[in-house]
């Protein structure tokens, strides 16, 4: 996992080490081997080690031109290899335009952190970093190491009160398949495979629209984006019986808001659009799917257990699996000075990606609000799908968005 942030300020990459260090002690995940023996896996946590910190000049590079550099940055690193065997699981480059503004880009393997730890060790780090030069900060809150997560999960999951709901699981998803689209080539082909990017921006009446009738339905950006997604899946396949997966933050318990860790989970959505005559009646439908689905949420493996039929998408030599999820962060630094240094995350990235971070079989949409409008990024694998395609299939979702959010209450057109 690659992320970034422009830094206004003089950095200084000897207490910057010296910071990350502390946040590899601080954070046992980050210095957490997982070894698979013949007949047993486990975790093993190991002491702190020096981090990595590269750092870099980018000298000549106008103002103007300095995010869509940093943008490029990224892109060559997350086109880089990190063995997970090397610890800690964790480093760090530095990349300074000049003696005010450099771009800091962090650097973990997805076996240690998700997309909320992200933003964790880049708090955690900047803290450590302005004590470090003299600043005195409040003390960073306590923590729950991953490990006893774990633990947690085990307990929890193999208790007999959860019986519930691996019944609403087999009930809820009796019969239904993860709907899938066609693919360009057959994954037998064996075409070379990367994870390419195709990212889009949408605009402000159309955010604004959305997060609007998230309000007035007591629901979330997230319910109103995946309930636009599943009419334009409708529309496109003609199927009314929609099934998709999202990646929930797994956390649950507060206790578990400041661990470092891999918890995301999958979750399977299941929304019946039959029936349904305006946009504000899908939103209803799929807020209830998603209330009800995530009050009832299991590891993907067991839900999987319970209805094998479900997976059979992912089987498909000509077709795949794409899954939805919307950005929603704690701790996002917006121009929020720490000390010595004004940070805002790079989260503004338009430009395409041939290659980058793996997504396994298939695609994945993120979506994620910033500001006044919305970044989008469609991740596919380049050996069953055509840059074309994958376009299209962006025009298609961005203009049925438009179309249900800025008018809700109309009829809906096309197959539902």
């Amino acid at each position: 996992m690659v992320y970034g942030w422009h830094v206004r300020g003089a950095v200084d990459p000897d207490t910057l080490r010296e910071a990350m260090d502390l946040v590899v002690c601080r954070h046992e995940a980050l210095r957490t081997v997982v070894v698979r023996g013949d007949e047993d896996k486990y975790q093993t946590v190991l002491p702190a080690s020096p981090t990595k910190l590269r750092v870099v000049d980018l000298p000549g590079v106008a103002p103007a031109d300095r995010a869509a550099a940093a943008e490029d940055l990224l892109i060559d690193l997350e086109q880089s290899d990190y063995p997970v065997a090397d610890l800690p699981l964790f480093q760090a480059v530095l990349a300074r335009f000049d003696d005010d503004e450099s771009v800091l880009v962090l650097i973990a393997h997805h076996t240690a952190v998700d997309g909320w730890s992200m933003h964790l060790l880049i708090r955690d780090l900047t803290a450590f970093y302005a004590v470090l030069r003299g600043h005195e900060l409040p003390d960073l809150p306590e923590l729950t190491q991953y490990q006893e997560y774990v633990r947690w999960e085990r307990e929890r999951f193999a208790h007999e009160r959860l019986a519930p709901s691996r019944e609403y699981w087999a009930t809820q998803l009796e019969g239904a398949r993860i709907l899938a689209l066609p693919t360009d080539w057959r994954k037998s082909e064996g075409r070379p495979k990367s994870t390419a990017a195709h990212r889009f921006l949408v605009d402000e009446e159309v955010t604004a629209a959305a997060i609007e009738l998230a309000k007035e339905t007591r629901g979330s950006a997230f319910m109103v984006m995946l309930a636009a997604y599943e009419v334009f899946l409708s529309r496109r396949t003609g199927e009314t019986d929609i099934l998709v997966t999202t990646l929930a933050s797994g956390r649950g318990q507060a206790r578990f808001q400041e661990t470092v860790g891999s918890f995301f989970n999958f979750v399977p959505l299941r929304t019946d659009l039959s029936g349904a005559t305006t946009f504000r009646e899908v939103v209803a439908k799929v807020r209830a799917t998603c209330l009800k689905a995530y009050s009832h949420q299991v590891p993907f493996a067991q839900v999987m257990a319970g209805s094998p039929e479900l997976g059979a998408s992912f089987a498909a030599d000509d077709a795949a699996v794409f899954a939805f999820q919307v950005f929603q962060f704690p701790y996002v630094l917006a121009g929020e000075r720490v000390g010595d240094l004004e940070l805002t995350e790079i989260r503004r990235r338009l430009r395409p990606q041939d290659s980058g971070p793996d997504i396994p079989d298939g695609a994945l949409w993120t979506l994620d609000v910033d500001g006044s409008d919305m970044v989008g990024n469609l991740q596919y694998n380049t050996n069953i799908f055509r840059a074309e395609t994958i376009a299209e299939l962006v025009t298609g979702f961005l203009a049925v968005l438009r179309e249900t959010v800025t008018d809700p209450d109309s009829p809906l057109g096309g197959n539902r």
